[in-house]
């Protein structure tokens, strides 16, 4: 018994079960040590014309006994002395390919794709195997040899018999184990069955260059006989047949213009399991210090876990074809997570094990291109198929824009133009910088509205005042929107025509442009600016001088509706951005209405602490409603102000989709101002229009949304019908006044 030259039992124990965290990588480590050995005579051969090899012949085979629970990987390559066993096997961490490598870096170039780096990968057979079996017959040699081992002390090598060159690896797997306390146990037997093993290949050695072959059970129809009658049924029977089971060359390796749309397609759906066609495609190589293939899908469709906890992004990193990991997260950032693809690198650092990397540096030069080439693929699909980018945008958008909140805006300037908005005056989705380009010369910001639903955006009395001011708003309808504008605070508007401090730079300026100079252009820092938040400075000098002096004149008005609505509202004042409507709210401060309704949605509402919108009553002086209030001041009517503040706050939320407080108590007030003390109604009959007065049940029954009609026969024996019409605060005559 020979020892290995090492630690030894310690140290071979660490390399078995503690540098992999997946026993199926075994299958992995053992058919590219086989690709290894047959790249290798593959060089050998083009090294040395004496070596003759017909390239068709090339393969390594995979095979199973499922009665003496072994599996054999074995090769035509270029085999082991027995000084090469020691060597490779019986040294751990030795690697062998790595030293080929090494000794040929110069002349190997791309015929010789050598996988293998560490020398631990062959060891990860004793994570499945209770003893392993190595037969291998160096090229050019006469006589094979034997290492044996069960991974616990030492190994042996023996002479042995193989027919030809190359290397046969048997492995025994070990008995499945028993059930532990939390009924799990790890069973062996997966590995013995032809779709566990084809499986597996699929999974993780599907490119490798050779042919992996593998004899597979099929069924076929057996000959009709002769002597069929009319009522033969056809017969079946088993065979099995010798199968390439892996696809060899990949498609992100083969240069795009021989590859069809269709293969791209079809690679899409068949390895991410969709139904659909990727919206865009995206291959590339990259070379230099960091050589690379990439091959990148933006889907069709949105997956329905996309926003969920459990969703998991990245890209397939291969390493010289083989599988490393199957979803590598450092190569995308969060908001690109719906891309799919496969990132393909010879050169990137791997850990022991390879199943992580192990120089970050390598990966974030990677990312960062993977980064810049679907910004530019999206940007192209912006500008040259925008139906396509809507369809795009409506399924991943949402994640742009987390982008640029979840970074506090620091990536801004590369998402920003990629965001895409309704525009209230065009009617359609736009970008910010079309945005821009379609505003006055006057305008220095860009005015926005937040909300559930364009519809209700587009009646808010706030955004109408803008419009009728001839600029436009967008109308932002998801809850991220205004988040995101939030952590943005400006847009720069690039390429903007430059706008001249006096008239005599702007005439010297058309004068240049007329004798062929170009017009100059300007970067414009555009305001984010919510038309329901602050001053948004839109109102005339004429407008602010009315304003004021009707703040003034009706102080204790403001006075007495603010302690009326105590701290709903941080004050009541007088509004110069309303045309027709009575009133309205706002806030002061970074946070609006919609953002405090998105913070109440959360999973407990808004937590304790937690700030919350300053709101402004603005009430329109020119309305009648105005009027109504201030007849009440000077009458002294306080129950009435108190009445009507109430109406116009909670009319107010119910325009930005914000119940009030007490919705009974609003149904109630709105009630009582359809009734006076008298409680009469206008009927109206052959006989001409008459003022009757409404018994107390009447007047109840209506509050209670009963038949009208009903409660006024009861008081009038002749035929009536009621002209019954709502009080509303725009001032109208109600039928049952007070």
């Amino acid at each position: 018994m020979r020892q290995f030259k090492t630690e030894s039992k310690k140290l071979l124990d660490l390399m078995i079960n503690s540098i992999y965290t997946n026993k199926e990588i075994f299958l992995r480590e053992l058919i590219s040590n086989a690709s290894d050995a047959v790249d290798k005579l593959n060089f050998k051969s083009l090294q040395d014309p004496s070596v003759k090899l017909d390239q068709g012949d090339l393969a390594i085979r995979v095979s199973f006994d499922k009665d003496a629970r072994t599996i054999t990987i074995s090769d035509n390559g270029i085999g082991m002395t027995a000084e090469e066993l020691e060597r490779n096997l019986g040294t751990i961490a030795h690697s062998g390919s790595e030293e080929f490598k090494t000794e040929n870096a110069e002349q190997q170039g791309s015929d010789v794709d050598i996988i293998d780096q560490f020398g631990v990968g062959f060891y990860s057979a004793f994570m499945v195997a209770s003893h392993v079996k190595v037969v291998s017959r160096a090229y050019g040699a006469d006589v094979a040899h034997v290492w044996e081992s069960d991974g616990l002390e030492g190994y042996t090598i023996e002479d042995g018999e193989r027919a030809e060159h190359g290397t046969d690896v048997i492995l025994t797997l070990r008995e499945n184990e028993k059930l532990d306390a939390d009924g799990e146990a790890e069973t062996y037997d997966r590995f013995l069955t032809e779709w566990g093993l084809k499986s597996l290949i699929q999974q993780y050695s599907n490119y490798v260059r050779y042919p992996i072959q593998m004899m597979v059970s099929k069924s076929r129809q057996k000959p009709k006989p002769e002597d069929a009658g009319d009522d033969y049924t056809p017969e079946y029977e088993d065979y099995q047949e010798l199968e390439t089971v892996n696809s060899m060359t990949p498609i992100w390796k083969k240069r795009s213009s021989d590859v069809e749309q269709k293969d791209y397609d079809e690679f899409y759906k068949s390895t991410f399991h969709d139904f659909d066609d990727p919206a865009r495609t995206i291959s590339f190589h990259a070379e230099g210090t960091l050589e690379y293939d990439a091959l990148l899908f933006v889907p069709g469709r949105a997956p329905f876990d996309l926003y969920s906890k459990d969703y998991e992004k990245g890209l397939a990193l291969y390493s010289s074809n083989v599988l490393i990991m199957e979803k590598c997260d450092d190569l995308l950032p969060d908001y690109y997570n719906f891309v799919r693809g496969v990132v393909d690198s010879a050169d990137v650092s791997l850990n022991i094990s390879r199943e992580t990397l192990q120089q970050n540096r390598q990966l974030k030069a990677i990312a960062k291109r993977v980064e810049k080439k679907i910004t530019a693929d999206l940007e192209d699909m912006r500008d040259n198929d925008r139906e396509a980018y809507e369809k795009f945008f409506e399924n991943f958008g949402r994640g742009l824009k987390y982008g640029i909140y979840s970074s506090y805006g620091m990536k801004a300037d590369e998402l920003a133009d990629m965001l895409l908005f309704w525009s209230a005056k065009e009617q359609k989705m736009i970008t910010l910088a079309e945005y821009a380009k379609g505003m006055p010369e006057d305008q220095k910001a860009i005015y926005y509205a937040a909300g559930d639903s364009r519809e209700r955006l587009a009646k808010m009395p706030v955004v109408k005042g803008v419009l009728d001011r001839g600029y436009d708003v967008l109308l932002l309808t998801q809850d991220v929107d205004e988040f995101t504008f939030q952590a943005m605070r400006e847009y720069v508007a690039a390429d903007m025509p430059k706008i001249y401090e006096d008239d005599a730079a702007r005439e010297a300026a058309e004068k240049a442009v007329a004798d062929g100079a170009e017009p100059e252009v300007e970067d414009r820092h555009l305001e984010l600016k919510n038309v329901a938040t602050g001053d948004l400075d839109l109102a005339t000098e004429d407008e602010k001088k009315e304003a004021e002096d009707a703040t003034k004149e009706n102080e204790d008005l403001f006075s007495a509706m603010k302690e009326a609505l105590g701290d709903k509202v941080e004050k009541v004042a007088v509004s110069a951005r309303l045309t027709d409507a009575p009133a309205c709210i706002t806030t002061e401060g970074p946070l609006s209405l919609e953002m405090d309704k998105v913070l109440q949605k959360g999973p407990e509402g808004a937590p304790d602490g937690m700030p919350k919108s300053q709101r402004v009553l603005e009430l329109n002086a020119k309305h009648p409603v105005f009027a109504k209030l201030v007849a009440a001041q000077k009458a002294g009517d306080t129950d009435k102000i108190k009445q009507y503040s109430g109406l116009l706050y909670d009319q107010a939320l119910l325009v930005e989709g914000i119940l009030p407080e007490d919705p009974v108590a609003f149904a109630a007030a709105v009630c009582q101002l359809f009734f006076r003390r008298n409680k009469t109604a206008v009927l109206s009959s052959s006989g001409g229009a008459r003022e009757i007065a409404l018994s107390p049940s009447c007047c109840v029954a209506i509050a209670a949304g009963n038949n009208v009609e009903r409660e006024v026969r009861r008081i009038s024996s002749r035929t009536a019908l009621i002209e019954f019409a709502s009080m509303t605060t725009c001032g109208c005559s109600p039928a049952f006044s007070q």
